[in-house]
């Protein structure tokens, strides 16, 4: 089972509705991407952050343009280069001749939705900028907290890291996202829908005229929120969480293993993916759907293992097969 199964299988109440409306807004300008869209709505639910993966050109800042414009959320867009410093992220202190003092301006990061584009183009100094923002949900400067807007959502893209110009994220940070996304290349026929739609005058730039329109706030992610709270799981599948967690710390292929981080992200998931899906408890099949984007980017394979093509999806589906699945 997999983030994509039964998409359609979602009850319509409350801000449960509304959410499941929120991804059918955002299919009217991404052909294809189901899978991504629904582990956008699950990190909301969660109050956690996204990581996106994928080649240039495969929609993943539409992807996050889209969200924003269908969410009654204040949103920015922050583009990382090799230049941007910490405080273009967090923003920084200013002097006003007026008044003759420091005056805070705010960075992008004042917002609620923060699409951090490009993150891994930008130096490990300007990205550890956003460990605090993303863990702590404020900003230090001089010794004051300043709280950040509540929702708070990173919806970061990244290229992969054998693209020229890109800078590996340290655990630390990637331990910060609730989960990494890939976004896949299109399949035929849906790139041919999306040529269709190019062809027709869509234009990407223009969301609003593309007919996305607002359909889920606050509110809605509030009730959605408690409602996950919730979601029961029993003991046996907690048991299975942990197991696949322990298993990654002593598989031969793997250097670092998930962190107790890693489990608690995978329980917080598998319990949004259960209520998104109108059940009121934990299935071993939700961890199932949920162990490679919430524990993908938290292990690290061995180098001599990447050489014969092992990579973490890999070692984790493996995993899948190999420990018990609790009935």
């Amino acid at each position: 089972m997999t983030l994509t199964d039964n998409a359609a299988h979602v009850a319509t109440d409350g801000g449960r509705d509304a959410l499941h409306r929120l991804r059918a807004e955002i299919a009217k300008v991404v052909v294809g991407q189901d899978g991504v869209v629904a582990g956008l709505v699950v990190a909301l639910l969660c109050r956690g952050h996204v990581l996106l993966e994928g080649v240039p050109g495969v929609a993943k800042t539409l992807l996050i343009r889209a969200l924003a414009a269908a969410l009654d959320l204040q949103s920015k867009r922050l583009q990382f280069t090799p230049d941007l410093m910490p405080g273009d992220v967090t923003g920084s202190l200013i002097y006003d001749n007026r008044t003759a003092a420091f005056e805070f301006r705010e960075g992008p990061v004042f917002t609620n939705l923060l699409l951090a584009d490009e993150i891994n183009r930008t130096p490990p100094k300007t990205q550890a900028a956003l460990l605090e923002v993303m863990e702590e949900r404020q900003v230090s400067v001089e010794g004051q907290a300043r709280p950040l807007p509540e929702p708070f959502l990173v919806a970061a893209t990244q290229n992969p890291i054998e693209y020229e110009g890109t800078y590996p994220l340290p655990e630390a940070q990637l331990d910060r996202f609730l989960l990494k996304l890939t976004v896949p290349l299109p399949g035929r026929d849906e790139e041919l829908a999306i040529l269709r739609a190019h062809h027709h005058g869509f234009d990407p730039r223009d969301l609003a005229a593309a007919g996305v329109t607002r359909v889920a706030g606050p509110a809605d992610l509030a009730a959605g929120r408690r409602a996950v709270q919730q979601v029961q799981v029993a003991d046996v599948v907690m048991g299975y969480i942990v197991d696949l967690c322990r298993a990654t710390r002593s598989a031969p292929s793997l250097e670092l293993g998930a962190s107790p981080r890693g489990a608690t992200a995978l329980l917080a998931a598998s319990k949004a993916w259960a209520w998104l899906n109108g059940r009121g408890y934990v299935t071993p099949d939700d961890v199932k759907a949920l162990v490679r984007p919430t524990l993908r980017h938290r292990i690290r394979v061995r180098p001599e293992a990447q050489l014969e093509g092992v990579t973490a999806d890999s070692v984790l589906e493996s995993l899948l097969l190999t420990v018990p699945t609790p009935r």
